[in-house]
């Protein structure tokens, strides 16, 4: 289980999301806070930098949303996030900086002889 700790799994000076992690052991720990560490942190956000489009959905002035997204709140996009064409953001979501959403993700799984 140690393989699963935050601590062992995430850098957390590379999101704006550190204090929810605090106080827990595990990932898991934290999904039933994630909507109100939202809501949170987008009523904290600088102004000069994000604005909420909509009720508690905050977005980067630098990121870049299609017209054609749909997105759901609560919600945060980082700076300099792109949001494809046909993306779907479900609520309770915290896009990272420079991350990218597109409509469709495919993960393969190879087999390595």
């Amino acid at each position: 289980m140690e393989k699963l700790e935050i601590n062992n799994l995430l850098d957390l000076n590379q999101t704006i999301a550190q204090k929810i992690f605090e106080n827990s052991k595990y990932p898991w720990e934290i999904i039933k806070k994630i909507k109100d560490f939202i809501i949170e942190l987008g009523k904290s956000l600088d102004k000069e930098k994000f604005e909420e489009i909509e009720e508690n959905i905050w977005v980067a002035k630098s990121a870049s949303i299609a017209k054609t997204a749909c997105i759901q709140g609560p919600c945060i996009i980082d700076e300099e996030a792109e949001i494809r064409h046909s993306a779907f953001i479900r609520g309770n979501v915290i896009i990272g900086k420079k991350v990218v959403v597109r409509k469709f993700f495919r993960i393969k799984k190879y087999n390595y002889i």
